[in-house]
């Protein structure tokens, strides 16, 4: 059996749903122990391996242990495709492929040409505040220190420049209940989500290139609540509102651009993330794109490499699998693109860069 695929169906086989990595965590660290040419450190259920052979560059490859949960699709599977071995299963695209490829490479790399930090975080499937890579940063930023990161979410062993930003926020009118035979005596806040409904469906989305990718902003109602009974007129309502912006723009800027479009209007918001500059003017960066070979192209969704891009650390994402196949019960990772983002990771960290 292909040695990835070995190593990815041994680590899906250990259920790791977020909060319940440590088990996965121990393994991990179990094997990398293993390689003397590594310097181990663990923070919760976050393993950090690192090189330090004195090299000029320092990079980071970075990727979650946790899954969402379980749904029927356990224990993993290889399937014959007519495209191509599949391998199936939870945590198969999101993203134990990329997992793989990481640990096989941190064992099989004993001299790399750059040093680098391989980081195995917890919890990045749910809310931000238990980001095990987020904490990693507040605990240690030493070990995150890089002057590039490779995120290895599933991008279909293609190239994904930084993030957008992502911001939500909550519109809510006030009204007044009444029967709803007798509406003249109420007030509607359900209708007063009209305004702001016909300004969301005049937006126009925006294309803006950033480092010579091209982003393509959003803004949608994402959820409308309100209402009380089928016969009363609703006292409150609420649109949420679900803006991703470029990283041209900081999170301050794009809730400026909100109030510009919805000025008179009151909101608050929900959460906003900010977006990442892909960095691909970095020598390491252009490097990197060199080695795989192929042109980068813009993450439209939001991923940890904002994390990295506040750290003022430049980031990709690069991984096996299709990223619409995450979360889905019948997830899989194509065989051929876990050959390919081993390949091309092994060149970049093999043969490019300047060795001290």
């Amino acid at each position: 059996m292909n040695q990835l695929v070995a190593v990815m169906q041994e680590i899906m086989d250990v259920e790791s749903v977020s909060g319940a990595e440590r088990e996965l965590a121990d393994l991990v660290e179990g094997w990398l122990a293993e390689s003397p040419h590594l310097r181990l450190h663990r923070d919760g259920d976050c393993v950090v391996a690192r090189t330090e052979l004195g090299r000029a560059e320092r990079v980071v490859i970075a990727g979650h242990l946790d899954t969402v949960p379980v749904a029927g699709n356990l224990p993993s599977r290889l399937i014959e495709h007519p495209e191509g071995q599949r391998v199936w299963g939870r945590g198969a695209c999101d993203m134990k492929g990329g997992v793989a490829v990481m640990l096989t490479l941190a064992r099989e790399l004993t001299a790399p040409s750059r040093d680098i930090t391989w980081i195995f975080y917890d919890q990045e499937e749910v809310e931000a505040t238990r980001n095990g890579l987020g904490r990693l940063a507040r605990n240690r930023p030493d070990l995150v220190a890089a002057d590039f990161a490779v995120l290895m979410e599933p991008t279909g062993a293609s190239i994904e420049g930084g993030c957008q930003g992502t911001i939500r926020i909550d519109v809510t009118t006030r009204g007044v209940a009444a029967h709803s035979a007798r509406a003249w005596m109420g007030h509607n806040a359900i209708h007063d989500l009209a305004p702001v409904l016909a300004r969301l469906a005049a937006y126009e989305p925006e294309e803006i290139e950033v480092e010579g990718l091209t982003y393509r902003e959003g803004l949608n109602a994402v959820a409308i609540t309100g209402g009380m009974a089928g016969n009363v007129i609703p006292p409150s309502a609420t649109v949420q509102i679900n803006y991703r912006f470029a990283p041209d723009k900081t999170v301050d800027e794009a809730l400026s651009r909100l109030r510009g479009w919805f000025a008179g209007v009151e909101f608050t918001v929900a959460d906003a993330s900010p977006a990442a500059r892909p960095g691909l003017d970095r020598p390491a960066a252009r490097e990197f794109v060199a080695a795989i070979g192929e042109p980068a192209s813009p993450k439209y969704g939001w991923t940890d490499v904002a994390r990295f891009s506040e750290l003022g650390i430049p980031a990709v994402n690069y991984g096996p699998a299709d990223p619409s196949m995450a979360h889905r019960d019948d997830e899989f990772c194509p065989v051929a693109d876990l050959d390919a983002c081993a390949a091309g990771l092994r060149r970049w960290l093999s043969t490019e860069g300047d060795p001290r």
